[in-house]
């Protein structure tokens, strides 16, 4: 009961995710296509909303779910591995029409196909698991 309002959360966002054609395959083909606006909108959109509340989060004005400060770790790792990993995300995104959030919304919308590419997401993840010990981060 504690975690309800987060399912009621996750269950508004993926209406509005829905409605608003984020999951649309043909508006991400849009996208990368460079055709329309629409996706780059809400994409800023979802950027300066995070950058906002970040900032807030800073000045100690928000808390996490155990009501304690919410820090946020300087990273100081190559800027390489960021490109590597974000052109690798993008490719994922551009074959599969939808990034990992929003593969369960599609689910949950009757587009039963999409079981494949959740199996293999986590048949990644468990392989990435297994070998990230040996990789270059």
């Amino acid at each position: 009961m504690k975690h309800l309002k987060f399912l009621l959360v996750g269950i508004f966002f993926g209406i509005v995710l829905v409605k608003s054609e984020a999951v649309s395959w043909y508006r991400i083909y849009e996208m990368f296509r460079f055709e329309s606006f629409h996706m780059y909108g809400i994409i800023g959109t979802a950027v300066l909303t995070g950058i906002v509340f970040l900032q807030i989060a800073k000045k100690g004005l928000f808390k996490n779910i155990d009501g304690t400060d919410i820090l946020v770790p300087l990273k100081d790792r190559g800027f390489v591995r960021y490109i590597v990993g974000g052109s690798l995300f993008g490719l994922g995104w551009a074959l599969i029409g939808a990034c990992p959030g929003p593969l369960y919304i599609l689910l949950g919308t009757g587009l039963y196909s999409i079981i494949i590419v959740i199996a293999t997401a986590i048949l990644g993840t468990f392989i990435y698991g297994i070998l990230k010990d040996k990789l270059p981060h």
